[in-house]
C-alpha cells in the first residue's frame, strides 16, 4: 500500500479565544513510524485525541483508511488503534479478562477472540501474566497492557502516546522492536519525550509548537543535513577572516583558540581544508564531520518560545 492511512488536512482547535492548534496538515501512509513531537503544551495530546475521535475539531479534517472521523466515525475507528497517556486498564481485571472485554468492543468475532488474544500477549511479553490482576502488574506490565488493547483488533494505524514510560531500558529495548514490528505492515505515530528513542524508532519527526508544524522530515534527513559541517582542531590557527577565504568555505565560527566549526558548500570536499592547512602551515589534528542530533535540533526550533514565555 502506498495510499495514506492517515490524513490531516488544515486543522484548528480552539478552547474559546485560546488556540491550541492552527492549520495543522499531513499524511501518514502505510509502514511508516511517525514521531511526534513538541514541548510542553504544544498542542500534541490535542492533535492525536482529535485523530482518535475524542475530541472534534474547531475546523478542518481528519481520515482515517478513507473514513472522515466525524462523518463516519464507526468505520473510521475500526482502522484504528490508540494508547493515551494513562492506560485506559481496569486494575480489578486480570490480563485475560480485560483484554477479551476490549476484543468484544472492538466486535470481533467470538470465534477469532481467543487467537487475537493470545497474539497480543506474546507480542507484547504478557503469556506469562495473563491471569494474575492488572492492578497487581508493575507500571511497565500496565503498559503493556495498554499496547496489546490498541492492537488486539488488528489495526492499520495505531497512535502511541509515551508508550515506554514507567519500562526498565530492556522493556523499552523490546517495546522498540514491537514498534518497529507495527510499523512495518502499519501507520504508526508515536508521541514520547525521550528524543532518542524517536531517532531510533521512527522514519519520519514532526515538530509542532505553539499548535503549528515547524518541521517534517525523514530521520535519514536529518542524519544528513549537517554532512558539510566540520569541527576542526589547528595547533597554528589562523584568524577567522582566513578560513572565510579558503575555497568552498561557506561559513566558519570559532569554537575557541584552536577550534573552529567550518560549514563547506554542497558541492566542496573536505580535502579544501586539509589542503589549506598544509600550506599555509596551520597544522591541522582533528578534522571531524559533524552530524546534527534530534535533541539539537529539536531544541533549536523550541527555544525561541520557550525563552520568550513569561
Amino acid at each position: 500500500m502506498t495510499e495514506a492511512l492517515v490524513q490531516v488536512e488544515n486543522l484548528s482547535r480552539y478552547y474559546q479565544n485560546n488556540r491550541a492548534i492552527n492549520h495543522l496538515s499531513f499524511s501518514l501512509k502505510a509502514g511508516e513510524v511517525l514521531g511526534f513531537l513538541g514541548p510542553n503544551g504544544a498542542g500534541k495530546s490535542t492533535t492525536m485525541q482529535i485523530i482518535s475521535g475524542n475530541l472534534a475539531p474547531s475546523e478542518g479534517e481528519v481520515s482515517i483508511a478513507g473514513h472522515d472521523i466525524l462523518e463516519a466515525p464507526r468505520a473510521a475507528k475500526s482502522h484504528l488503534g490508540y494508547l493515551p497517556e494513562h492506560p485506559p486498564v481496569y486494575r480489578d481485571s486480570s490480563v485475560d479478562e480485560y483484554l477479551k472485554f476490549c476484543a468484544r468492543l472492538h466486535r470481533i468475532p467470538s470465534g477469532k477472540r481467543l487467537s487475537a488474544l493470545e497474539r497480543v500477549k506474546q507480542q507484547c511479553g504478557l503469556t506469562e501474566v495473563g491471569r494474575r490482576l492488572i492492578g497487581n502488574l508493575s507500571k511497565g506490565y500496565q503498559q503493556r497492557v495498554g499496547i496489546a488493547q490498541a492492537i488486539i483488533h488488528d489495526p492499520p494505524v495505531v497512535i502511541l502516546d509515551e508508550p515506554t514510560v514507567g519500562l526498565d531500558p530492556i522493556q523499552i529495548r523490546e517495546i522498540r522492536e514491537l514498534i518497529r514490528e507495527l510499523g512495518s505492515e502499519r501507520s504508526v505515530i508515536l508521541s514520547t519525550h525521550i528524543l532518542s528513542e524517536v531517532q531510533a524508532t521512527c522514519d519520519r519527526v514532526q515538530i509542532i509548537r505553539a499548535g503549528e508544524l515547524i518541521y517534517n522530515a525523514s530521520i535519514e534527513s536529518l542524519n544528513q543535513g549537517h554532512e558539510h559541517s566540520f569541527t576542526i582542531a589547528l595547533r597554528e590557527p589562523p584568524d577567522l577572516e582566513q578560513l572565510l577565504l579558503v575555497t568552498g568555505v561557506d561559513h566558519a565560527e570559532r569554537l575557541d583558540r584552536g577550534r573552529f566549526r567550518i560549514f563547506l558548500a554542497p558541492d566542496a570536499s573536505p580535502d579544501v581544508l586539509v589542503t589549506s592547512a598544509v600550506e599555509q602551515n596551520w597544522r591541522l589534528y582533528e578534522l571531524i564531520p559533524e552530524q546534527q542530533s534530534l535533541e539539537d535540533l529539536f531544541i533549536e526550533l523550541t527555544h525561541h518560545e520557550e525563552t520568550a514565555a513569561p
